[in-house]
């Protein structure tokens, strides 16, 4: 891989957004900033409190997280899918002098950008309405890149082995869904059985949300052993979305 190369394809997909960015920081603002406001101030005034801490308050970095989570998780599903197949972007791109790997690590780059760029945003609006008790929520932004690359690590991976682009609906429901609502945004998990806080425990978002969490409030420490999986499972998917993209592309 040639990391010049790769920052030509993220070059490229930043140009195109450049002219659709006002649209799209709107689709993806709104929705987190609902939740909050449907959650937080409508649950919120029925659960006043969680672990001490105030309902708008306790959900607040989990949506940081979650806004962290989809903003490459759709780039690098349906967003790669179409490059791929429809648009035959990946065609022409692979015409130039940038080879597969190149392209992979690009898209790579790209989506974890968008990750930190909408939780950046989400930061901002939460810190805007007090809900975050200390200014060391700023560290988490290039955590946010971190925990952006495992999400479009596991999407560019799904991108290159589904069928069909109507299997996303597979990934979406049967993953990332259960994650979004069993991660600990909303509630915590020791309030259900052992069982699914073990199964959240393998979860990107679960740590991140940890992550966001700690940060808001101030107690970083707590949040060591979810950085470290973080930046190890990160690693650990590193090669996958080149081999199979690879196969893939090839085929």
């Amino acid at each position: 891989m040639n990391v010049k190369r790769a920052l030509r394809v993220w070059q490229r997909h930043f140009t195109v957004y450049r002219k659709l960015y006002k649209s799209s920081i709107v689709l993806n603002f709104v929705e987190p900033v609902l939740y909050l406001a449907a959650l937080g101030l409508g649950l919120g005034a029925f659960v006043r409190e969680i672990n001490g801490i105030p309902y708008i308050k306790f959900i607040a970095p989990g949506i940081i997280a979650s806004s962290a989570m989809f903003a490459p998780i759709y780039e690098c599903t349906y967003g790669t899918y179409v490059r791929m197949t429809y648009q035959k972007t990946f065609d022409a791109i692979l015409a130039t002098p940038v080879n597969i790997d190149d392209l992979v690590a690009g898209e790579l780059i790209w989506a974890s950008t968008k990750s930190m760029v909408y939780g950046s945003i989400i930061i901002l609006v939460i810190s805007l309405f007090g809900l975050v008790d200390s200014p060391a929520i700023i560290l988490v932004i290039p955590l946010l890149f971190v925990s952006g690359l495992i999400f479009a690590e596991i999407s560019v991976i799904f991108s290159a082995i589904v069928p069909g682009i109507d299997s996303f609906n597979y990934f979406y429901t049967l993953f990332i869904t259960p994650m979004f609502l069993f991660s600990g945004i909303f509630f915590p998990l020791d309030t259900l059985p052992g069982v699914v806080g073990k199964i959240a425990f393998f979860t990107p978002l679960y740590h991140l949300v940890n992550i966001c969490r700690a940060f808001a409030q101030g107690t970083m420490i707590t949040a060591g052993w979810d950085i470290l999986w973080v930046f190890a499972v990160a690693a650990l998917l590193a090669p996958y979305p080149f081999r199979l993209m690879r196969r893939r592309i090839i085929r």
